[in-house]
């Protein structure tokens, strides 16, 4: 009778080594198709926000809905472009939360957080599910806001260093004189609460580290200023969705600084370097 086969030392450690080459090559690549496939997921997403505020603007003479992105108290601040659900509405506005402007024409809050961002705040369906109605069940306080992943641009107001007049965002569907034609991107930003004198985004890059959240805001990521992080951000490609209904990619060369305005007309800036400094928000040109 013939001996049986068996594989000898070399043999298994040669199959071992060959395996571990093939693994070292498939897994970066897979990695690279999954984040491929969140940045096209994060497209679909924008593309839906689009056509859902255009669908708003159809039943409402064409008008988008109020921005959110204030807190309103004894003065007038403006606030986040993330903000989701204002603490309070401004006056003369109807409801404090986007939700309660979408919700009805878009029922899944997981369309409003971009894919690649690491972490989303506590309860954030339930959030937009009671939109205006919303109290957060662990401090019970009815004021509490909601900050998202993406920022929105519609009726919102902010402060260009780098321009004469303030950055104006649409407020209808047909347009209007200085009014810009942005409604929605990604987050990309620097020196905001939790990182400051470091840059934030909600797609990752080469350096960066999760910052973790609040209970109401989302996570993102983070490096600081350094050579490295310059020449990868530069890498980077980020997106936005604008009136006419395309979403385009757009880089670091591509944006502007625009800062949360501390007044309502968009001419005077918050003042930077505190801990609750909104921080710079760079946006496509």
């Amino acid at each position: 009778m013939k001996a049986k086969g068996a594989f000898t030392l070399v043999e298994l450690l040669t199959v071992l080594c060959v395996t571990g080459v093939l693994l070292g090559l498939l897994v970066p690549a897979l990695s690279k198709v999954r984040q491929q496939a969140r940045v096209l997921q994060g497209v679909h997403r924008q593309k839906q926000i689009v056509t859902t505020v255009t669908l708003f603007a159809t039943d409402h003479d064409e008008r988008y809905p109020e921005s959110v992105a204030i807190y309103v108290d004894d003065s007038w601040y403006w606030s986040d472009p993330r903000k989701m659900t204002a603490c309070r509405s401004k006056p003369g506005a109807i409801h404090r939360s986007i939700a309660a402007y979408l919700g009805p024409y878009l029922p899944n809050a997981e369309v409003v957080f971009c894919p690649s961002a690491p972490g989303k705040p506590d309860y954030w369906q339930e959030a937009w599910n009671k939109a205006d109605c919303w109290i957060h069940p662990d401090t019970r306080y009815p004021d509490d806001p909601v900050f998202g992943s993406y920022c929105f641009y519609w009726n919102y107001i902010g402060f260009l260093s780098d321009s004469e007049r303030p950055f104006v965002g649409p407020r209808s569907t047909l347009g209007g004189h200085k009014q810009s034609s942005l409604l929605v991107s990604d987050h990309f930003g620097f020196d905001h609460p939790g990182s400051q004198g470091a840059f934030g985004s909600c797609e990752p890059f080469k350096n960066a580290e999760r910052v973790l959240g609040t209970n109401v805001s989302s996570d993102y990521w983070a490096a600081p200023v350094s050579g490295s992080t310059l020449k990868h951000l530069k890498r980077v490609r980020w997106h936005a969705g604008f009136v006419d209904g395309h979403v385009s990619g757009y880089r670091m060369l591509d944006t502007i600084p625009m800062e949360v305005s501390y007044n309502p007309d968009g001419t005077v800036p918050y003042t930077r370097g505190t801990p609750l400094t909104p921080g710079v928000f760079f946006i496509p040109k």
